[in-house]
């Protein structure tokens, strides 16, 4: 399997879509409730548990993806953790933020960033998208390559309300428990802002795949992430970005081991936690998960 497809299935499991607004309408095949187990974990000492739940930041309709034992666990959260909180009643400071890591003046037209014979699969990309060329040539590689790849997700009825993500922010502020960060706004999108220009223009050319392609490969994420096949998610993503090592370190190993630091640290806390991120960071040699097992916690599957 080469980088690109194993790229856009993983996409949206390790929350490299977090930018996304809104997206259009759409829907795909419910789940029977039954079927649904997306893989729970939890670390425990004599006063403290948390729990770690592997998302999907970006779902269709009708995808029924609780169970009883996500539940229960849930109830016994006092707070949640997420990878990075974006205040959806007041955009203004992350669109900034965004415009000033993300838009230059002296960048090359974005066709002329992809090999010849892609330039006309980017042309498309951006006419079936509806997108602005003028507007895409001012961004750097990485914030173009996701605004091309938000729009493909539209088109195949992705929401990001219906996000695991956000339905949990929504359930804990609702029941008026803390919603937490792992990481700033900053934070997060520097990851991809410090790329080289080698694994940006990575990112872009997977931004091309058809409609069609695109909702295979999700489809293939989903029934995986819904079965909690960790192994599958681990072999048909992580594995994979192997072959390009800046994106593995920066969009995992890094952040794996920070989130480790911080959850061990946690530990030090009396109380119980939910700690929710992309799938794909809890799946793999370099998952949240072996790194805590190398600081001498234990982490326990439940589901």
């Amino acid at each position: 399997m080469n980088f690109k497809n194993a790229w856009k299935r993983g996409a949206v499991a390790l929350g490299l879509a977090t930018m996304a607004g809104a997206c259009g309408s759409g829907s795909s095949a419910a789940a029977p409730a039954s079927a649904a187990k997306p893989a729970l974990w939890q670390v425990t000492d004599r006063d403290t548990t948390i729990y770690l739940f592997g998302t999907i930041h970006l779902l269709p309709d009708n995808i029924v993806w609780r169970s009883p034992k996500f539940d229960k666990a849930l109830a016994k959260s006092n707070g949640l953790v997420v990878e990075t909180i974006i205040d959806e009643k007041n955009l203004a400071p992350f669109a900034g933020l965004f415009t000033r890591l993300a838009v230059r003046s002296d960048l090359p037209p974005l066709v002329m960033r992809v090999p010849p014979d892609k330039r006309g699969l980017l042309l498309q990309a951006i006419r079936n998208g509806g997108a602005v060329p003028a507007s895409l040539d001012r961004m750097e590689t990485w914030a173009a390559a996701f605004q091309l790849i938000n729009l493909q997700f539209r088109g195949i009825g992705l929401k990001q309300q219906q996000g695991v993500d956000q339905v949990l922010k929504s359930n804990f502020a609702a029941a008026g428990k803390p919603v937490g960060q792992l990481e700033t706004n900053a934070e997060q999108l520097g990851v991809f802002d410090t790329l080289p220009e080698s694994a940006q223009q990575a990112l872009l050319i997977a931004a091309l795949d058809r409609p069609e392609q695109v909702k295979a490969q999700f489809d293939g994420m989903l029934g995986a992430w819904m079965r909690g096949d960790v192994d599958t998610i681990a072999r048909t993503f992580n594995s994979d970005m192997a072959a390009t090592p800046a994106l593995t370190d920066a969009l995992l190993t890094r952040r794996n081991a920070n989130w480790a630091r911080w959850i061990e640290g946690r530990m030090a806390q009396p109380g119980t936690v939910m700690v929710a991120v992309g799938a794909g960071h809890l799946a793999g040699p370099a998952s949240v998960q072996a790194m805590l097992g190398k600081r001498g916690l234990k982490v326990t599957r439940l589901q």
